[in-house]
């Protein structure tokens, strides 16, 4: 069942007796789980009737007492459990009990069970079990670039927000396959726009720009000042939050020419700090290394356009290293 589904049976007065909202995407999870709150408790606080359970400090017979507890103010209980694989060595009598109790929910109305975790084995025995009238909800993040526009387009119907052309493709090539991310920056993006008006690519743009310029000063600083390791982390943490590889080609680039001109005797322009920065940094490199270092990105470029197989995290390890041995 995709998360789609889910919210389709749920508006239509829907209740399965057991859910597993099941993937790496935290937004779809935590969507999921308010919905079904929201459908089985509904808008009133209930919480005599609604129990959290995590997986690491549960056992089996925890999980037996939550299932079979009476409902106190609400027509139903909702038992939440995490994370049922996160005891190490001892899950296997909590997801005995968890499969069992499955097919026992089947048989009433008074509890709803909604598992949460964010890798299964749909193997195992336990995931198994959520077959009808049980249901497994898919939270996986969006793959490949159309599948995360799709996402972007289809977050935005649901704010009702107007997306111009190129707006979703602009958000997806920005930002990735990160939900919560995506979400967060198409937030930003229409309180750029403003109330009613049609969030454009420009707005997107804007909105994204700002996200990674603090690490991207820490990647050219530590590029520059021949701190290879710091380098490469900050680099990994770009890449997993989704900045474009042709974004961070920029900021060395860019950095690399405020280099050269410092070091054939141009004084640099800004803040004294950020000045003083640049001259010692200048200091570092000969001309012509700083000139083969502008060479080396000007072939990055072309490699993330299309020119050989190398992928653009490798592309962009490597000119890291370059640049910063």
């Amino acid at each position: 069942m995709t998360p789609e589904e889910l919210a389709a049976e749920l508006s239509e007065g829907k209740l399965r007796p057991a859910y597993l909202l099941a993937g790496e995407e935290t937004l779809l999870r935590d969507r999921g789980l308010a919905a079904i709150r929201a459908a089985a408790l509904g808008d009133g606080a209930h919480d005599f009737d609604f129990e959290r359970l995590e997986g690491e400090r549960t056992g089996a017979g925890r999980l037996r007492d939550a299932l079979r507890a009476l409902p106190v103010l609400a027509p139903r209980r909702l038992v939440v459990l995490r994370e049922p694989e996160a005891r190490k060595g001892k899950s296997e009598g909590l997801l005995e009990e968890l499969a069992s109790a499955i097919a026992e929910l089947a048989t009433q109305r008074q509890t709803l069970l909604v598992v949460v975790a964010a890798r299964i084995d749909r193997r195992s025995g336990w995931v198994r079990a959520f077959a009808e009238p049980a249901a497994l909800v898919a939270c996986d993040p969006p793959k490949g670039a159309r599948a995360v526009a799709a996402f972007v387009a289809q977050e935005a119907r649901r704010r009702k927000l107007s997306l111009g052309p190129g707006a979703a493709d602009a958000l997806a090539d920005a930002v990735g396959a990160h939900g919560l991310r995506l979400a967060s920056e198409l937030e930003k993006a229409s309180l750029l726009a403003g109330p009613g008006q049609r969030v454009t690519r420009e707005h997107v743009l804007e909105a994204v720009s700002s996200v990674a310029d603090d690490k991207l000063w820490d990647l050219t600083d530590a590029t520059f000042e021949g701190r290879s390791a710091d380098a490469l982390a900050v680099l990994a943490g770009l890449r997993g939050a989704g900045v474009p590889a042709p974004v961070v080609l920029g900021a060395l680039a860019s950095q690399l020419r405020k280099l050269l001109r410092a070091r054939a005797g141009e004084p640099p322009a800004g803040h004294p700090l950020a000045v003083r920065r640049i001259e010692a940094q200048a200091r570092r490199h000969s001309l012509a290394r700083l000139g083969a270092g502008l060479r080396a990105a000007e072939e990055a470029d072309e490699r993330l356009k299309g020119r050989g197989s190398l992928p653009a995290e490798l592309v962009l390890e490597r000119l890291v290293l370059a640049l910063s041995s």
